[in-house]
């Protein structure tokens, strides 16, 4: 990880600023923090305090393989394997793929040289600087194929469970707090009452447990998404932890959102000049982790995942959503019951310490840093108990929309999808849904109707505009029981 991309990642400076600031660096030299200051983008106050808060709170960079955490012979068989099975040949090639500084694998080569693991090849062929080659000696691929009897992990290096337990304290979710402002223009776009805004956000700022429930469609999952996406901290997530021996596997592209695209990141690095400040790259920048699950959560799930066959070990999902977001959606539609996932709770929301077990029979503490979020349409009092409902500090219902909060909701679909709604056809869609269907109002149903109109004037190449006979359509798709007529 470089300076430049962690200042974007935390919204100090957009990326054009950082671009223009490389660029210049390259024509005059210097550190990229004083070009900065040079082009007014920060001044040298506030870009010391920005350097200093990332200097606290982001991985330090590993100068000797002290500071990485993790043993020479760890880190020693992390490479061999490398170098077996992708035919790593290069410091540089291998020190991409182990996340690690060149000066470390250069020492772990002189290891390996000095134990007649690897032998030199010869210098490659191509690139701006030539590089020796490196090859296993029999030795070598024997040590290399011992490393996978231990585990098929192959992968950037881990870090140590050490630094991983600091560095989640390091960047608790209660180290941000969001203003009225900024969650409302965080949930722009959403018709929130007033209620529920007085209620969000003393629940975010506060990090406590929420319960999210009321009638379905009516934004619960929605409201949840969203608040994941309001918040600028950084998070570092490694890409794996060393245990006692065993290998956890954190990072996970689906769940972990880096702050950077791996294109911006490329150009950043294309631009980069060489007085730049560097930090640990087994840690990727991210985004609060937002993780969601439903109908198919067990308990297993929430335990270590143990692969019999790779030998090491899957996070949790509950560790993946560390520093972040964790939302059971649909609680009490799980096959478990409710109480084993809430009885699963009660010590880590007490306690912030979360207890895990490894095959081997050894337990580990993590500090249980987790926003929950429990989102139902069921009543609360028929999935709880009234003990564990008093540990749940922030409960809102989510009530359907009133007809004015319904005609705001419509009318923001409507303009997202490029679509007019006369007055009259919006007077048909409520009485067919909230008088004769007695369906009632929604706040999902809008959503729903513009994007079937809107297909449907797209596809007939038809004026973008929401008639009776469209909204009727539509209506039939949402429930079987409404059929699809023709308006006048």
């Amino acid at each position: 990880m470089h300076l430049a991309e962690i200042l974007i990642g935390r919204k100090v400076l957009p990326i054009s600023g950082v671009f223009t600031a490389l660029e210049r660096q390259h024509r005059e030299g210097g550190k990229l923090g004083d070009n900065i200051v040079a082009l007014g983008l920060l001044t040298a106050e506030q870009y010391a305090r920005e350097l200093d808060s990332v200097i606290s709170k982001t991985p330090a960079f590993p100068v000797t393989i002290a500071d990485t955490g993790i043993s020479q012979p760890k880190l020693l068989a992390l490479m061999l394997k490398f170098m077996h099975l992708d035919s790593r040949e290069t410091v540089s090639s291998l020190s991409e793929a182990t996340r690690l500084p060149r000066q470390i694998t250069r020492q772990l080569i002189e290891d390996a040289l000095h134990r007649k693991l690897v032998a030199a090849l010869g210098t490659t062929a191509s690139g701006a600087f030539p590089e020796i080659r490196y090859a296993l000696s029999a030795a070598g691929r024997a040590a290399a194929n011992e490393a996978l009897t231990q585990n098929l992990y192959i992968g950037p290096a881990p870090v140590s469970l050490a630094a991983y337990q600091l560095q989640v304290r390091k960047q608790l979710i209660k180290g941000e707090s969001l203003t009225d402002a900024h969650l409302r223009k965080g949930l722009n776009g959403l018709v929130v009452p007033e209620a529920y805004i007085r209620k969000l956000l003393p629940a975010m700022n506060a990090a406590k447990t929420l319960l999210l429930f009321g009638p379905p469609g009516n934004g619960k999952t929605t409201v949840a998404s969203r608040i994941a996406n309001l918040f600028q901290q950084v998070v570092y997530i490694p890409y794996a932890v060393e245990i006692a021996g065993q290998i956890m596997r954190v990072f996970d592209p689906g769940v972990h959102k880096p702050v950077l695209s791996e294109a911006e990141g490329n150009s950043i690095a294309e631009k980069e000049g060489m007085q730049n400040e560097v930090f640990d790259d087994r840690w990727v920048a991210c985004r609060w982790p937002f993780v969601t699950a439903g109908g198919e959560l067990t308990l297993e799930m929430l335990d270590l995942q143990h692969d019999p066959e790779s030998k090491f070990y899957e996070a949790p999902l509950h560790v993946k959503a560390m520093n972040g977001i964790f939302l059971i959606d649909d609680f009490g539609r799980q096959r478990l019951q409710p109480v084993e996932l809430l009885n699963r709770w009660i010590g880590p929301m007490e306690n912030q310490i979360d207890y895990l077990k490894l095959h081997t029979g050894k337990s580990f503490s993590l500090p249980f840093d987790v926003l929950l979020m429990f989102s139902t349409n069921l009543d609360p009092q028929d999935l709880m108990d009234p003990a564990f409902l008093r540990r749940i500090a922030y409960k809102i219902r989510l009530y359907p929309p009133d007809k004015a909060e319904f005609s705001r909701a419509f009318h923001e679909a409507a303009k997202s999808h490029g679509l007019t709604l006369p007055h009259q056809v919006f007077e048909f869609i409520v009485d067919t849904l909230a008088v004769q269907g007695r369906f009632g109002l929604a706040y999902f149903q809008p959503k729903f109707i513009c994007e079937q109109v809107a297909e449907v004037c797209r596809c007939f190449a038809m004026e973008p505009v929401i008639t009776k006979p469209l909204a009727a359509e539509a209506l039939a798709n949402l429930y079987v029981q409404i059929e699809a007529a023709a308006g006048g």
